[in-house]
Formats: structure tokens, C-alpha cells, sequence
């Protein structure tokens, strides 16, 4: 695989760049967050890490994930039936994560620990006082920024419908990537029930059984991969693929999430599962039908689509701002309740 290309252009950590947040590719930021307190205290040990962290913490319990030392860090599922999932979960204080952090560092074959997507505000009130993200005003006002804590996991490759901006804040992460146009090659798991929302490849990246997903070979060859060090940071364009491997005992990630769309565009992703339920099982020749309709109405829509139709009477047809979105919706849910 090739390695994810760094960031060339110019980067300011308080004010990034509108090229990076919206770039249709992947970008490495090398050392552009090294400045952060938590990144420092990182550097300096884990124990140092856990007091920065700490002087901040408001007591919030918060959710664990907890996997055997048989899973080797990997968050999946509990068989082939892919109807469980190998970890439990828990709530916990964050003194007592960090206290089962350290405290497993040194073990060979630790159980893994893992906090996953903790809204960051919530715990560490003041954290992006200190160390700031830099978004611009329109992602800022829309960006979940979420921490992620534990030890040696292995989440499976898997997409997220916004942008997203991940920090490396203390120890060491594997990032592999892959275009969206992969996902055929990926091995898509069911939409539900999964281990944290979103679809995930079914392969294991420790050790892939080509026999089994032989596609996936392809996969690797379209794949990027990077490692990246505190102060590190990697942009993920929307639906890119990505597999991420915590290298160290501790690993701490700050992550953005936001949309380059109003809050009232809904997800593509209810339209995804409304296909599934409306026009996959369609006879061959009417699924052709709605090909073209999705086509013209959709993916290959202009002005000149609905230039014929006066403007008043175009609804969704025209453009969509927040009411139009709310009528539409209530419309849909009318249709549903059936």
C-alpha cells in the first residue's frame, strides 16, 4: 500500500485552511497540533498524561468497552453468526480508566480497554479552550468533538457520512484508508445490528483470509496507510473507508466531525435504507427504470431539470432550505405510517 500523503500546503493550527477541510482525499498534518498542552504532557509520560487529563475532568461517568485478551484489541463481532459482539459494555469514572490504562501497560497480552466517541466538552470542560482545533466558522458551528481512550484496539475499516479531523493526542495510531468506490472489495458487514452504528468490514487486517474475501487483495492495492505520533493529525473526507490500529499502552485521539451541508439535509444514508426496502427487490427491468429516475432527478440533476416547471410550483424539485426540508419530512413520515 502507499502511504498517505502529508499536508504540503500551508497550515495555520488556529485558522486551518479551507483546502484541507474540504479536500476530497485523505492529508497527514505532521507535528501540526505538537503545540497542544495534552500533547505535551503526552510526551512527557502516560502518568503525566492522566494528571493533565484529570485537572480537567468533571467526574462524568463514561461509556467503556471491554474485550478479552483473546479478541487481541479487536472491537467485532462475538461469532460467525454476527448476531453479538466480543466486548461488554460498562460506565465508568475516567480516573478509573486511566487507573486500568496504566495499570495494564506493561502486560503482554492485555484486555483491551476502550472509550469510544465521548463528546469532549462533556468531560473535560475547557480541553478545546487549551488546545484548539482551528476549524473554520461554518465547521465549528456544526463539529462533534469527540474523544477516543484506550490501549492496543483495533477498530474495523468502516465509513463516517461527515468530514472528519483526528488528532493524535497521546501514543501511536495506524490509519488505513481506502476510497469509497472500494466498498465492494471491503466486505460490508450488515447494516444492522453493528458494533458502533456504521457498517464494517468483515475482514481482519492482522490477518486477512484471501481465500474467504479474495476481493479484498484489490482493496489493498487502492489502500493507503499511515502512523502517526502525538501532534499528528489526519483529515478523512466523508465515506472514505478507514481502519484504525491504537499502536501503544495508552492511546488518546481528539476527533472533529461536521457536514459541508445545512443541519436540515438529512442523511443520504435513510434514503440508502429506504432503497433497500422500496427498489431492491424490484423486478430487473423496473429497478432499471428507477436507475434512470435516480439519474436524472438526482445524480445528473441542473437547472435545466426543472427550468420548464414555473418556480412556485417546483417544491422539491427546487431549492431546499428548511422549511421545504420539514414538509417533505412530515410528508415521508405520513407515507410510512402505513
Amino acid at each position: 500500500m502507499r502511504a498517505v500523503p502529508d499536508w504540503i500546503g500551508p497550515f495555520d493550527p488556529d485558522n486551518l485552511p479551507a483546502e484541507l477541510l474540504t479536500a476530497d482525499r485523505p492529508y497527514i498534518v505532521r507535528g501540526g497540533f505538537a503545540h497542544w498542552p495534552v500533547v505535551q504532557a503526552a510526551r512527557q509520560s502516560d502518568e503525566s498524561l492522566a494528571r493533565y487529563l484529570m485537572g480537567l475532568y468533571n467526574g462524568m461517568r463514561i461509556g467503556l468497552f471491554q474485550l478479552a485478551p483473546d479478541a487481541r484489541g479487536r472491537v467485532f463481532y462475538a461469532d460467525e453468526t454476527l448476531q453479538g459482539f466480543n466486548f461488554s459494555r460498562h460506565h465508568a469514572t475516567l480516573d478509573q480508566v486511566l487507573t486500568g490504562l496504566l495499570g495494564l501497560a506493561e502486560t503482554p497480552e492485555p484486555p483491551a480497554l476502550y472509550v469510544g466517541s465521548t463528546t469532549v466538552e462533556a468531560v473535560l470542560p475547557g480541553f478545546l479552550d487549551a488546545n484548539v482545533l482551528g476549524l473554520s466558522a461554518q465547521a465549528a458551528s456544526q463539529a462533534l468533538v469527540s474523544l477516543w481512550l484506550g490501549n492496543r484496539t483495533r477498530i474495523a475499516a468502516h465509513y463516517d457520512l461527515p468530514d472528519n479531523l483526528a488528532v493524535v493526542a497521546a501514543g501511536r495510531r495506524r490509519f488505513t484508508v481506502f476510497p469509497p468506490e472500494q466498498i465492494g472489495n471491503l466486505y460490508m458487514g450488515p447494516l444492522d445490528p453493528t458494533p458502533a452504528g456504521q457498517p464494517i468490514s468483515l475482514v481482519d487486517f492482522d490477518k486477512p483470509d484471501l481465500e474467504r474475501f479474495p476481493r479484498f487483495a484489490r482493496a489493498l492495492d487502492a489502500g493507503e496507510v499511515a502512523e502517526l505520533a502525538p501532534g499528528d493529525a489526519i483529515f478523512i473526507p466523508s465515506m472514505w473507508f478507514h481502519h484504525i490500529e491504537g499502536l501503544a499502552p495508552v492511546n488518546l485521539l481528539i476527533n472533529a466531525w461536521w457536514r459541508q451541508t445545512p443541519d436540515y439535509v438529512d442523511s443520504p444514508l435513510n434514503a440508502l435504507h429506504l432503497a433497500l426496502m422500496t427498489l431492491r427487490d424490484l423486478p430487473e427491468k423496473e429497478r432499471r427504470v428507477w436507475q434512470h429516475h435516480f439519474q436524472h432527478f438526482v445524480f445528473d440533476a441542473d437547472d435545466s431539470t426543472w427550468a420548464h416547471i414555473p418556480a412556485a410550483a417546483r417544491g422539491l424539485l427546487g431549492p431546499i432550505d428548511d422549511d421545504t426540508s420539514r414538509r417533505a419530512r412530515a410528508q415521508l413520515l405520513t407515507q410510512l405510517k402505513r
